[in-house]
């Protein structure tokens, strides 16, 4: 089933999109040409791999399907956060205390490598700092003091708890018991972001080709030949899977036995129209990018031009939800019965690639192909560092890659014809989780 760009259904489409103006696109690729990596997909991992290849010395070509930052990288809720989707318990059952740290010490180096980027590279994309989780129950508040508890004693991670009377100096809402604040996270334009890599690729000679879907891949023990959808081919030593979810979309036989490891979800947001600086502080204080501890979560953001961006609605199949803008501003209001009416601009979605377990999917094809996928929601700043792990492995040290791969994978049961509705099954029961 096709992995539909949802913008085209939507009225207003993606704020991200309407508020760039994005570059004439690359030139799609023609002939035949080498390299010594060839990159599928222009997100953020693909990217951050092309960025610091190339600081290696590696001649790099980036092959995208549509233009860069069309997929989640370009469409998220902008929401850079430390850790993985999944709890870092599922990361100290497989790999044990000393590499569960490991990982999360990777994961606030994502963090801070969105700033080393942005500095290096001028990268203007609204960043500001603070992000905020809260509960909607007082089981949850419960849940969320003990985890905090938990990152602060076994990982040295301080978090500043807030009970209910302490929230109104963060946010405004009537809706959550308790939260806690992390200043390192914080929100930026996720479009804004990737556009900015762009522009550094290519001013550090990555060869950019754009609307060039890869559909076809033969790797041997010395070199890869990929071919494109026009009949175009690139013969590279090294090759980077980082389409994700969109892999299968352009080129089903690109990399199958993948297919199976992680599902499509759409995940759908909303814009307001401007709601002018004062309206927007009176919300959310803080500023902070806000997200609840539901398995089935809300998370919302104001905006450099005071919007709120409310996300929160995910479908489990290929279809758009019906009255998607109408359902969305309904949970909004759940949160700020305050805005009233407030008219909603913009509506949009995408498709996200959840593992089973929610944690990260990295590992390789053979010696010489790499693949990046099953972010799982939560790849706005992991992405960009696992970009750089390729890049590390690439190179000839693969030390860090190879802590996320040798992470155990499931196969989602059923099939590609099964395995969607038994997912809807599983995310009944944690709805209904949420809601006692």
């Amino acid at each position: 089933m096709p992995l539909l760009d949802t913008d085209e259904a939507l009225t207003g489409g993606s704020y991200y999109a309407a508020s760039v103006t994005r570059p004439p696109p690359a030139p799609a690729l023609q002939g035949s040409a080498s390299t010594d990596v060839a990159i599928v997909g222009g997100g953020l991992a693909g990217l951050g791999a092309a960025l610091d290849l190339r600081a290696r010395g590696f001649d790099v070509m980036l092959l995208e399907a549509r233009e860069v930052g069309w997929g989640a990288s370009g469409r998220n809720g902008g929401q850079a956060i430390h850790g993985l989707a999944c709890d870092l318990a599922v990361i100290e059952a497989q790999l044990g205390l000393a590499e569960a740290r490991r990982v999360w010490a990777m994961t606030l180096e994502a963090l801070a490598l969105i700033g080393e980027r942005c500095r290096a590279h001028v990268i203007d994309c609204d960043w500001r700092a603070g992000y905020l989780a809260v509960a909607t129950s007082a089981r949850k508040a419960r849940a969320l003091r003990a985890d905090v508890e938990r990152m602060a004693a076994v990982y040295d991670y301080p978090q500043t708890w807030l009970e209910r009377s302490e929230l109104p100096r963060w946010i405004v809402s009537p809706r959550y018991v308790a939260g806690a604040h992390d200043p390192r996270a914080g929100h930026l334009h996720p479009l804004k972001y990737c556009l900015g890599l762009r522009a550094a690729a290519l001013g550090l000679g990555v060869r950019l080709h754009e609307h060039s879907p890869v559909t076809g891949l033969d790797a041997d023990d010395g070199h890869a030949r990929l071919t494109t959808a026009a009949g175009a081919q690139v013969r590279a030593r090294q090759v980077l899977l980082a389409g994700n979810v969109y892999l299968q979309q352009f080129g089903a036989r690109l990399a199958p036995r993948l297919a199976a490891r992680i599902m499509p979800v759409g995940t759908y947001i909303v814009a307001t129209a401007p709601l002018g600086p004062e309206r927007a502080q009176a919300l959310l204080p803080g500023g902070a990018a806000v997200c609840d501890t539901n398995f089935v979560l809300d998370y919302f953001r104001t905006t450099a031009d005071h919007r709120l961006l409310y996300g929160g609605r995910v479908s489990y199949s290929t279809a758009t939800p019906p009255n998607l803008a109408a359902g969305l501003r309904r949970r909004m209001q759940r949160s700020f019965p305050q805005l009233g009416e407030v008219a909603i601009e913009h509506a949009w979605g995408g498709f996200v690639d959840i593992s089973m377990n929610r944690a990260p999917d990295f590992g390789r094809l053979g010696r010489n192909v790499y693949y990046l996928q099953g972010f799982s929601g939560h790849g706005l700043a992991l992405a960009g560092l696992a970009g750089r792990l390729v890049a590390e492995a690439m190179a000839g040290d693969a030390s860090r890659f190879d802590v996320f791969a040798r992470l155990r994978h499931r196969r989602f049961p059923g099939g590609a014809l099964l395995r969607m509705p038994a997912l809807v099954a599983g995310m009944a029961w944690y709805r209904l989780r949420d809601l006692l």
